[in-house]
């Protein structure tokens, strides 16, 4: 058994060292929101959007974030209720009063969803047109009503997107990260997010690579009307990824003979993306959405790993096999290597163990989490194997994509 291990655990150690060398290097926390407090010659004016579906609980300390930003320049906030069951348009329109500011917020109350979209851009469209129809604002700030903003996070931003000349600058807010199962799984759930889009790339205009996170996303209203609005990625269950994928690939909204919409990329002499685009980490804002049990997160990655996937069975069966190679293999080849005594096996194996738990350490000092979490990984990886697994069987059952009482087919 020895004999077949070494070369499977071999290959993770090369693994292990390309991705610390030769993989944008993923694992480290530097990008984050840190900008010069210069004076703007011109403070664009901002609407935040906020779609909010049952959320009366969170919205007395996020909605409150919001209209207490310290933002010199106009900055109003469009709420869209979502359809909800509970309170949420009552709690939005008392948080307001309490802090005499029922001018700055305008709640909307969503129409019925159409055919094609998905819940949470519908919200989102019908926001922005309300938005863009009555104020035009140089800037639209998308962020989910969970999320409770450092008081100078917008100023941070649009001064970020000023200074870069950026077209949309996200941020991947501070997730809840308190009990046992939030801190084994959040802070993996980032680092995972990480190896799949290394921020250094998603941030050079050289690379193709693009994602945001939905929770923060500050976008130029310009931009959003060049790609021709959230219509163009109405479908997307993983939106934020696809609307940064449209905008910094240079795309433009245009009419094919048929008078039909489409995208268009636009053409120009540099051989690289037209549009820059930012994304980095957060501790100060952070998400307030609760994780209490497995379950929870379970549900959560359930949702859209499949979808990440692009629903193939093929990259469903890859992605398996590759995670039990990069994050499974290291430790059982550690462990069978020094049971039985092979202990070039057993070097092998704890080379690959360290180097992983090495990438890990950062995204886990980040969240404040105890350090021998960082050697956490191989059962951490095959929790999400299963989620993911979890995830192709409810597509195939038909209920894939469930998020608030909605299903979402492909």
């Amino acid at each position: 058994m020895t004999e077949i291990l070494l070369p499977v655990v071999f290959l993770s150690l090369l693994i292990w060292v390309g991705l610390l060398t030769l993989w944008g290097q993923f694992w480290r926390t530097d990008q984050q929101l840190n900008v010069t407090e210069t004076q703007l010659e011109k403070v664009p004016s901002v609407c935040a959007i906020v779609p909010a579906r049952n959320e009366a609980d969170l919205l007395p300390k996020t909605l409150r974030s919001l209209l207490c930003q310290n933002y010199p320049g106009s900055f109003t906030i469009f709420l869209v209720d979502d359809q909800s069951t509970d309170r949420t348009a009552e709690v939005a329109q008392q948080t307001a009063q309490a802090l005499y500011k029922n001018q700055q917020l305008h709640v909307i109350t969503s129409q019925p969803l159409p055919a094609g979209w998905s819940g949470k851009l519908w919200a989102i469209e019908q926001g922005i047109n309300k938005a863009i129809a009555t104020l035009k604002p140089d800037y639209l700030l998308l962020t989910d009503a969970d999320i409770e903003h450092d008081l100078a996070n917008l100023h941070q931003l649009v001064t970020k997107a000023e200074q870069e000349d950026l077209e949309l600058v996200s941020l991947m807010v501070r997730l809840r990260c308190e009990n046992f199962w939030e801190k084994l799984l959040i802070p993996a759930f980032v680092f995972f997010f990480q190896k799949l889009y290394p921020f250094r790339w998603v941030n050079d205009p050289k690379k193709s690579t693009a994602a945001a996170a939905g929770g923060c996303i500050l976008i130029r209203t310009a931009t959003l009307k060049r790609i021709g609005g959230m219509q163009v990625i109405r479908q997307a269950l993983i939106d934020d990824c696809a609307l940064a994928h449209v905008v910094k690939s240079g795309f433009t909204e245009s009419q094919d003979s048929g008078d039909r919409t489409k995208l268009q990329r636009n053409t120009t002499s540099s051989p690289y993306p037209s549009s820059k685009i930012w994304l980095g980490l957060s501790f100060s804002t952070h998400s307030l959405r609760p994780y209490s049990s497995l379950s929870t997160i379970w549900d959560m990655v359930a949702r859209t790993a499949f979808t990440q996937l692009n629903y193939s069975p093929l990259l469903l069966i890859g992605t398996l096999v590759a995670m039990i190679l990069v994050y499974i293999v290291p430790p059982l080849g550690f462990i069978v290597g020094a049971l039985t005594e092979n202990w070039l096996v057993a070097l092998t194996g704890l080379s690959a163990w360290l180097l992983m738990s090495l990438a890990y350490l950062p995204i886990i000092r980040f969240y404040r989490c105890p350090v021998w979490f960082a050697f956490s990984l191989p059962i951490i990886a095959l929790l999400y194997n299963l989620m993911t697994l979890d995830s192709a069987l409810l597509y195939w059952q038909g209920r894939g994509g469930a998020w608030k009482g909605r299903v979402y087919k492909a």
